[in-house]
């Protein structure tokens, strides 16, 4: 049979649709040079969508024409101006014109040489929509780089920290109050104190340009060279770095008043906190990882009872506060994302972890009374060297005779063989994953803390009571928290398998745990 020729191209027609569907998606492509050009902002409501372009392909153009930087960035008084053919935004039109002159200028130059080249029309441009992925990641001077800059830099630490002088209106170097570059440069500009993101640009790329200039080794120019994830991770590490001075004590007593703020000797006071600031050095890559604003004591801006200056979070929410990555707790939290913490923490809720008195001791240590205080900074590093040492004292592990080596599961023995756990090998294995974890050691506080992973809702105990004490064969109709036995088990097992990664099983079937019952036993 011959089918009429419409016939046949609605056919067609509809297999190509289909085709089309089931085909992959095409990626979308990742770049980290994207800068959107809205620069129009400044003078009211755009009329049209920005402009998504791409830096590092053009740099890339411009370097096969033998032309740098200079061709689209003028000269300013120190560095390039990190504006397009301008140094300053004078009025709309001379905006505008900017852009359309050099840009579309340049594109039509290369297309009557016949030269790849960009778009010319309005719709090209002004996309509301464009189809890239934005990969760029922020970069900052971790302790590595920090200390290859300071190496290159010859030790000149003016070289790249400044302080501003009001009086003067002049920049300055503070020896000795060095401090991040977000400490003054914020997201936006405010008044005379530029953005963060300019002042980087200008800085580095300015730098990193100068020394290319005089063929000496120099960091990268173009927007990958920092910003392409691909590119941080190949950023040569050092491995053994001096430590960075400040002015920093190895270990001191956490501050909770300002230095002009006058204290009442005879209130009652939370018990003593001793830091180790030089274990914290070694945990972070950063200094102001903790100090995020200023390089001082917390409470210069968090005392007790708060104050303007820290937004008048007061101390003991600066400390604790769980979604805050600067607080204690909240860094501390985060180091329970690590897979060999995470099969326990996961199903443990913080509040449990964090809000029970034996942690409150591991920081707050207690002193017999009376209670002694630092008399002067030399008295509070002795204080707090003493107590650090007290708290380092950790208590033997339990003996191996005392693991019950195997845990009998055999509430599906319906359908199911007993499942026989190797519980003295899971013990071993985890407490083998933090013989030398810093955190752990400190509030773990007894040998059978961790056992609580598993047997979260009693104390800590060398003979914890079974899972069956609590969870019975169905659900708690009265305690919504509280599930059956077996979905209490494969609740605990399964989510602690996934977050610590642990690939065996390697599948979720029943029997990949649970052996298949014979037939004659089930009969029996």
């Amino acid at each position: 049979m011959v089918l009429p020729f419409g016939l046949l191209m609605l056919t067609a027609l509809l297999v190509s649709l289909a085709v089309a569907r089931q085909a992959p998606s095409e990626p979308i492509p990742g770049r980290a040079d994207i800068i959107t050009i809205d620069g129009l902002r400044a003078f009211g409501p755009l009329e049209r969508p920005p402009v998504v372009f791409f830096h590092g392909k053009h740099t890339e153009a411009l370097a096969k024409a033998q032309k740098d930087c200079l061709a689209c960035h003028p000269q300013g008084e120190k560095y390039l101006s990190l504006k397009y053919n301008r140094t300053a935004d004078t009025d709309k039109q001379a905006v505008m014109d900017v852009y359309h002159d050099g840009c579309i200028g340049c594109h039509a130059d290369y297309r009557s040489q016949n030269q790849p080249s960009g778009p010319v029309t309005c719709g090209e441009c002004h996309v509301a929509e464009k189809a890239v992925n934005n990969i760029r990641a922020g970069i900052g001077l971790d302790k590595s780089l920090h200390y290859r800059h300071v190496k290159a830099a010859e030790q000149k630490c003016e070289r790249c920290h400044h302080a501003y002088n009001p009086e003067t209106k002049q920049l300055y170097y503070d020896k000795g109050k060095e401090g991040a570059c977000l400490y003054c440069h914020k997201d936006q500009t405010q008044e005379n104190r530029i953005a963060y993101r300019q002042a980087a640009h200008l800085d580095c790329v300015g730098c990193h340009r100068e020394l290319s200039l005089q063929k000496k080794t120099a960091g990268p120019m173009e927007c990958a060279g920092c910003h392409d994830p691909e590119a941080q991770a190949l950023i040569a590490k050092v491995a053994d770095i001096p430590r960075l001075e400040r002015n920093q004590p190895d270990v001191t007593l956490v501050k909770a008043h300002r230095e002009d703020e006058k204290v009442d000797a005879q209130k009652p006071r939370m018990a003593l906190v001793p830091f180790d600031h030089l274990k914290h050095e070694g945990a972070t890559q950063y200094c102001r990882t903790c100090h995020h604003a200023e390089l001082t004591s917390c409470a210069s801006c968090h005392p007790i009872q708060g104050h303007a200056d820290g937004k008048m979070v007061k101390l003991s929410q600066a400390m604790h506060e769980q979604d805050a990555q600067m607080s204690c707790v909240g860094c501390h939290t985060q180091k329970q994302l690590r897979a060999e913490c995470a099969g326990c923490h996961a199903s443990m809720p913080a509040e449990k972890v964090w809000a029970g008195e034996a942690a409150c001791k591991v920081c707050h240590m207690p002193q017999e009374a009376p209670v002694a205080r630092p008399g002067y900074e030399m008295l509070a590093s002795e204080m707090a060297a003493s107590l650090i040492d007290a708290r380092r004292q950790i208590p033997p592990p339990v003996a191996v005779e005392d693991i019950p080596e195997t845990v009998i599961i055999d509430h599906l023995v319906d359908a199911y063989e007993a499942v026989k756990m190797p519980h003295r090998q899971i013990v071993q294995k985890l407490s083998d994953l933090m013989r030398d974890d810093a955190l752990a050691a400190a509030f773990h506080t007894q040998p059978t803390t961790f056992c609580q992973g598993c047997h979260h809702n009693s104390p800590a105990s060398l003979k914890p009571p079974q899972c069956g004490s609590c969870h019975g064969r169905t659900s708690d109709a009265m305690n919504l928290t509280r599930p059956g036995l077996m979905a209490a088990y494969h609740e605990q097992c399964m989510l602690c398998h996934e977050k610590m990664g642990i690939e065996k099983p390697a599948n979720r079937d029943c029997t990949a745990c649970h052996a298949k019952r014979a037939e004659t036993a089930r009969n029996n």
